[in-house]
C-alpha cells in the first residue's frame, strides 16, 4: 500500500492531457529559482516554457520507456531490458545507430505508478490504432504501451533521405496502444493532414510523424529543374496514399 501527497493536489502541477495509462503534468511555474534566475523563470512561464512530466499508471500492464527517462517508481513495479540474448542486443545496437534512438528501451511492468524526468519539450499522446501504423521522426519517442510493435523502417530510396534532409531509417510503431511523443512544437501548432488516396507536398522536413501506409519521395517542385530553381522551392517532400501526417508549421 502507498499514498502520494502533493502530486494530484499540487496547485503548481496541472494535468493537461490523459490517454490510457499516461497522464501529462505541467509545472505552472518554476518555483525552485534564485534571485538571479527569477526574471528568466517568470518570462519563461509566461511564454509557455514550462517543465512537463509524464505519469504512468501501471495496473498489471507494461510500458516501454526511453532509456534514462525514469525519475521515480512506486509500488510493485519491475524493470526489464527487453534484451533476449547477444544477437538481439546487437540488433538493437544497429537499430539505435541508424535511428538515433537508444539501443535498449526498458520495460516497466507491475502494479504502481512511475514518473518520468521533467522536460521543457511538449508532450503529445497519440492513439496508434488511429494511424494504422505510425512512423516517427528521430528523437520523438518517449514512451509507449509495451504491446505496441516496434520496428525500424527504411526509406524506399536513398534520394528521399538525402534530398529530403531525413534519415534513411525511422522508428515505426504499430498496434493498439498509446505512444508518448516528445515534441519541440506544441500540439496547438501541429497540423494534421488526412489523405484518402491523396498527395501532399511539403517544403522541407516539417513532417514529424506519418502513417506507415504512405509512400515518401522527394520530387522537383516544378515540372523541370529550371522551373523548380526559378520558383525558389527546389525539391519538396511528397507523401502519397491513404493515411495521416503530423506537421510542424514552424522549424
Amino acid at each position: 500500500m502507498y499514498k502520494v501527497s502533493n502530486l494530484y493536489d499540487n496547485t503548481n502541477m496541472k494535468m493537461i492531457a490523459e490517454k490510457g495509462a499516461f497522464q501529462v503534468f505541467e509545472h505552472e511555474k518554476d518555483l525552485s529559482v534564485s534571485p538571479s534566475s527569477a526574471i528568466t523563470a517568470y518570462f519563461s512561464s509566461e511564454m509557455n516554457v514550462r517543465r512537463r512530466q509524464v505519469l504512468i499508471n501501471l495496473n498489471g500492464n507494461s510500458a516501454t520507456v526511453q532509456a534514462g527517462a525514469m525519475q521515480w517508481m512506486l509500488g510493485d513495479v519491475q524493470m526489464e531490458t527487453g534484451v533476449k540474448g547477444v544477437g538481439n542486443f546487437l540488433g538493437k545496437m544497429v537499430s539505435s545507430a541508424v535511428t538515433k534512438e537508444t539501443a535498449v528501451k526498458p520495460i516497466y511492468t507491475g502494479k504502481g505508478v512511475m514518473m518520468l524526468e521533467p522536460t521543457y519539450k511538449h508532450i503529445i499522446l497519440v492513439d496508434v490504432s488511429e494511424w494504422g501504423g505510425i512512423v516517427l521522426d528521430d528523437g520523438l519517442f518517449l514512451a509507449c504501451d509495451s504491446n505496441l510493435q516496434q520496428k525500424v523502417v527504411a526509406r524506399s530510396n536513398i534520394s528521399s533521405a538525402v534530398l529530403g534532409k531525413e534519415g534513411l531509417f525511422n522508428l515505426s510503431l504499430r498496434g493498439d496502444g498509446i505512444a508518448v511523443l516528445e515534441s519541440s512544437v506544441p500540439q496547438q501548432e501541429l497540423i494534421e493532414f488526412e489523405l484518402n488516396d491523396g498527395c501532399i507536398k511539403i517544403d522541407g522536413n516539417m513532417a514529424i510523424a506519418w502513417s506507415d501506409t504512405l509512400s515518401f519521395t522527394v520530387e522537383k517542385s516544378g515540372k523541370s529543374l529550371l522551373g523548380s530553381a526559378v520558383s525558389g522551392e527546389g525539391f519538396v517532400n511528397v507523401y502519397r496514399g491513404t493515411g495521416k501526417i503530423l506537421m510542424a508549421p514552424t522549424a
